[in-house]
């Protein structure tokens, strides 16, 4: 009997126990992550650029693109993070409300003063923006460019100087042979190099550049 015992038991322990592992979750910027290989786009806020700086109480500058990306990466890391579903944009990203936790991360971001709230797409955000503000927290601490002002200044100057007039964003081969493109308000743009002899490429857009194989740079971990 005792035999019996041990043999069913070692059966036991042979079958597979299901389990749900948490999903991989990775920080590409202060508005954007992948959950599981997918890309999601926060919906109804706009967070500063990687590079962007914004203007401080006392009148210096604050890497604020930094702080979202710290944010957002301590709202998701180590969580279990979902997102929904709400179209996708033009880069193919899913337009999401995502939540890590019981924490909603679009609000927090908003609410953290390290996001604006993007009234161009939707008004959901408006009121928290507003208490935010009231609050003078973050990007709220003095009048500061917003990250769609930014990406259109840092788009007007670099236009002039590409080689091909109005075809500003860098196609680079980085040294894994990964194809990346930096746009202008990319925090390493000013830096990286075009070397069209390596297959490096310049591109008129990032649908362009997309098509072509190239990928946005991810800025978090």
């Amino acid at each position: 009997m005792k035999f019996r015992i041990l043999c069913i038991a070692a059966a036991l322990s042979a079958v597979p126990v299901e389990s749900s592992a948490a999903p991989a979750v990775h920080v590409v910027d202060g508005d954007t992550l992948d959950v599981n290989g997918v890309r999601y786009r926060l919906h109804g806020v706009d967070a500063p650029e990687a590079g962007q700086r914004c203007a401080g109480a006392n009148g210096d500058e604050w890497p604020c693109g930094q702080e979202a990306i710290r944010q957002m990466e301590e709202l998701v890391l180590g969580k279990t993070v979902s997102c929904d579903g709400r179209g996708t944009d033009n880069y193919g990203r899913t337009i999401s409300v995502c939540v890590a936790g019981q924490i909603e991360i679009n609000a927090a971001m908003i609410d953290a003063g390290l996001a604006w709230a993007f009234r161009k797409y939707s008004s959901d955000y408006v009121a928290r923006e507003d208490a935010a503000r009231a609050r003078a927290t973050g990007i709220w601490q003095a009048a500061t460019t917003t990250p769609w002002d930014y990406r259109a200044q840092r788009w007007e100057a670099a236009v002039g100087d590409a080689p091909d007039r109005g075809c500003p964003i860098k196609g680079n081969i980085n040294r894994n042979n990964v194809r990346i493109y930096h746009v202008p308000w990319s925090k390493d743009y000013a830096k990286t190099k075009v070397d069209q002899a390596r297959g490096e490429k310049w591109f008129c857009s990032e649908d362009e550049a997309l098509a072509a194989g190239w990928r946005a740079p991810a800025w978090g971990q």
